[in-house]
């Protein structure tokens, strides 16, 4: 498996594994990919099993301490030099769950974002994947202010 950083050549991919993950009122749209691709590719975190995107992280930096669903719209809000390594989506392709790909990508986002000087990084998740999260160190703030989707979901945060 190789993990590497994308381009607006993977924008096609990445959005088809979105629209596989999530669903429609959760998942970020083509158009929105493009600009996130155009603001920071460098902040996607991107697994091929050969040719083929299996998998993929992805969020902005910011110096805003708490993850706000107008980032998520609002590509142009990135900062290269925030505080904060925010985590938008772990995406990971069906038949590649549950063997550790996506884990290795959050620890890829931890070990840059060390590497880059951040404070730390931030996600939301529904309740289910709580427990999931807490394995990397990421600790559970309680329910976050978000309503993407009109879910609930909870903020976590890893303090490097």
């Amino acid at each position: 498996m190789i993990i590497r950083t994308a381009t607006i050549d993977d924008l096609a991919a990445i959005s088809a594994i979105e629209a596989e993950c999530f669903p429609p009122t959760e998942a970020a749209t083509e158009n929105e990919f493009r600009d996130r691709l155009e603001h920071y590719a460098n902040h996607f975190w991107l697994m091929f099993d050969d040719d083929k995107l299996i998998a993929f992280v992805d969020g902005f930096c910011t110096d805003e301490p708490d993850l706000t669903d107008e980032m998520y719209a609002k590509a142009d809000m990135h900062s290269e030099e925030g505080a904060w390594q925010m985590i938008f989506g772990v995406n990971t392709l069906p038949d590649y769950r549950n063997q550790g790909f996506a884990g290795e990508l959050i620890k890829q986002a931890i070990s840059d974002a060390r590497a880059q000087g951040r404070k730390g990084l931030l996600l939301t998740c529904k309740d289910k994947l709580i427990h999931y999260y807490s394995k990397f160190g990421f600790i559970n703030e309680g329910i976050s202010e978000s309503v993407h989707g009109n879910v609930t979901w909870y903020q976590m945060r890893l303090t490097l």
